[in-house]
């Protein structure tokens, strides 16, 4: 990983838009700092679409769709997107899979999780996991003590047991059912609410996130870039990103909006 500051000038005037996940890549220690909250704005400001890509739950994404300056957000590892049009007071609502489907998996899915909370001790049900609607959120470290890494990769082996797909967030273990992930649903979005081709164009986008589940987009986006505290996962990466910033978290994205809104 290079430094961010490696990031070539022309390629910086070239970007049109700033995709980045949330914890610990805007938030810092689980808070959302004011100086985050400013580069998101800095960001819209300088005419580059905002959007965060998470692992948080539906009944967040509905907050900071409306509430925060973004243009979109991507949530639950891409189960939907949300968008609020300030301009026409519409709020748009896009799923990976229908409502039916949902039910469904949302009766296994409690399943897999009692099963995971008897065979895992010192795990927990995420504190967000009633806002959410297509995932299981195990916390491992947010509200809990921090567990050991294979107990960690003990719960990732439950849900792949119980053909779940499993991604592990620096704070979460998130399991769904489905094929879908957040570039899957970020090609939706950017397709649906932008008329961007994301295959044609990825050049154009910066990518930021700290943990292995923002792998399928280190991988697929060339201006990728990792907060400082994406070193603690090294040894988890298949797919590291180009850039790499000095500071952790919301300090480390601030750097991206510092580097890019001028």
């Amino acid at each position: 990983m290079q430094p961010l500051e490696a990031f070539p000038v022309d390629a910086r005037r070239a970007i049109r838009g700033v995709l980045a996940d949330i914890d610990d890549t805007i938030t810092t220690d689980g808070r959302l700092t004011p100086e985050a909250y400013a580069a998101m704005a800095r960001i819209q400001d300088a005419g580059l679409l905002m959007i965060p890509i998470t692992g948080r739950p539906a009944g967040w994404c509905d907050h900071i769709a409306r509430m925060w300056p973004v243009d979109g957000v991507v949530g639950e590892n891409g189960a939907f997107y949300f968008r609020y049009d300030h301009q026409q007071r519409k709020f748009y609502r896009r799923f990976a899979v229908s409502e039916e489907q949902a039910e469904e998996n949302r009766a296994k899915l409690k399943k897999v999780a009692a099963r995971v909370l008897d065979l895992v001790p010192g795990c927990a049900l995420a504190s967000d996991q009633q806002y959410r609607l297509a995932d299981i959120a195990i916390d491992f470290c947010e509200d809990v003590p921090r567990l050991a890494t294979d107990a960690i990769d003990k719960i990732v082996s439950i849900m792949e047991d119980e053909g779940l797909t499993a991604k592990v967030s620096s704070i979460h273990v998130n399991g769904w059912f489905g094929d879908y992930d957040k570039l899957t649903m970020t090609r939706t979005l950017m397709d649906e609410c932008f008329s961007i081709d994301i295959n044609k164009t990825k050049e154009n986008f910066v990518f930021v996130g700290d943990s292995p589940n923002d792998q399928p987009m280190f991988e697929f986006f060339p201006h990728a870039v990792g907060v400082a505290n994406l070193e603690n996962f090294s040894a988890q990466l298949d797919h590291a990103p180009t850039y790499i910033t000095r500071g952790e978290g919301g300090t480390g994205f601030a750097e991206v909006a510092d580097l890019l809104a001028f």
